[in-house]
């Protein structure tokens, strides 16, 4: 019997404070210089032209969004700039997952003291009730997600030791 499972799930990360300020003052630095450089000459063109094409580099930064993809035991991370490029960031193998618990669950407990790399593709902040998830991988990484219901049981059905949902 061929089991193929496929879950797709979308996630809004929650905006950076920091790349909304670094935008908002990048933007007033580029209007400002525009209008001073009638009186005071072209240089001050050259600087709204830096600070115009800096915002626009920024730009991206402020709205993320993370696609999680679960497809025959491996579930894929992209990651997606102001709705407009995609980026593959992560790719897991449902056989290599150590646990995958609720975030403040006491299955995680004696995982807690580990030195580990911490990857975080949820929605970056708590919510009420809390659904992001944590999941250990490979024994060196912790991947932080928001996955959907439909997303966690599927993953739950082909490993029902190493997901839980309390």
């Amino acid at each position: 019997m061929i089991n193929d499972t496929y879950v797709e799930c979308l996630v809004k990360a929650q905006s950076s404070l920091k790349f909304k300020l670094i935008k908002t003052l990048l933007i007033t630095a580029t209007v400002v210089s525009a209008l001073f450089s009638l009186a005071l000459g072209p240089w001050m063109i050259t600087l709204a032209l830096v600070c115009g094409l800096s915002a626009f580099t920024v730009s991206p930064l402020v709205h993320i969004e993370y696609e999680y993809l679960y497809v025959d035991r491996e579930l894929t991370v992209d990651k997606i700039l102001n709705r407009k490029s995609r980026k593959k960031v992560a790719n897991y193998s449902l056989n290599k997952i150590e646990i995958m618990a609720p975030y403040r669950s006491y299955r995680l407990d004696e995982y807690k003291n580990r030195q580990v790399t911490e990857k975080d593709y949820s929605i970056g902040k708590e919510e009420k009730p809390d659904r992001r998830y944590v999941m250990y991988y490979e024994g060196n990484q912790k991947i932080i997600l928001s996955p959907s219901e439909e997303l966690i049981q599927a993953m739950k059905y082909m490993a029902p030791r190493k997901v839980f949902t309390d």
